[in-house]
């Protein structure tokens, strides 16, 4: 191990001090978005397979161009339309695949937090008239459960010393700043639909990310777009 690799090392351990990350397995994945190569990682913590997609010579750089991203079954693979997972992935994944260097982290955190059957659960409430966030609290849970102190781990692991981090939640700047890691926000809006402007709506008025908040009677910005 090099002197580089022992002064990450030991960055980690000042802010997580308890937490071990490893990489389980390494390969390239050529995809419609660029070539990416693929950091599977394990630790102590949670038990969870998480991922990193890196792009380029990332190792050393500041102001890295990132986006953390929580796993979401229902739209990164179903195409769900409730909520703008799979927009956000997509377009973080082309963008990086861009430039050059960047990278995503794919974070095992279905439902902000709280898995798969609860996020089911709370889709269910949400039929019955709750928003986002009272249908978390109505199942016992926080607004928002992710914890991202594994993703900096992962970060430091890389070599990774701050990052340009593409999101709209200020919660994930804050942990990372806090953990250590430098941020600077480039803003990662989606146009919303039909079916989840309300959910974009919750989030900018109760859960603080910056969105617009769009009025019920404007059109969609998806529409407009296309005209």
């Amino acid at each position: 191990m090099n002197k580089s690799n022992l002064m990450i090392l030991d960055a980690g351990r000042r802010y997580a001090p308890d937490l071990r990350v490893e990489i389980a397995a390494v390969a390239e994945l050529p995809s419609e978005f660029g070539s990416y190569r693929l950091y599977v990682f394990t630790n102590n913590q949670d038990g969870r397979e998480h991922l990193a997609m890196v792009h380029g010579d990332v190792f050393g750089f500041a102001d890295v161009p990132t986006r953390m991203h929580s796993e979401c079954l229902t739209g990164d693979v179903l195409g769900s339309l409730r909520c703008d997972c799979r927009p956000q992935l997509e377009r973080a994944l082309k963008t990086i695949g861009e430039k050059p260097r960047g990278i995503v982290l794919y974070l095992r955190q279905e439902g902000r937090g709280i898995g798969l059957t609860n996020k089911i659960r709370a889709y269910g409430l949400q039929e019955q008239g709750m928003d986002t966030v009272e249908a978390n609290l109505a199942l016992g849970f926080a607004d928002d459960s992710r914890d991202y102190t594994i993703a900096a781990a992962m970060l430091r692991t890389l070599g990774i010393r701050s990052v340009a981090l593409m999101t709209n939640n200020p919660d994930k700047v804050a942990q990372l700043e806090k953990l250590g890691i430098g941020v600077t926000r480039e803003p990662h809006a989606i146009p919303p639909n039909h079916h989840n402007r309300k959910y974009l709506e919750t989030k900018a008025r109760r859960s603080g990310h910056l969105l617009p908040v769009l009025n019920p009677e404007d059109r969609d910005l998806s529409q407009k777009e296309s005209t």
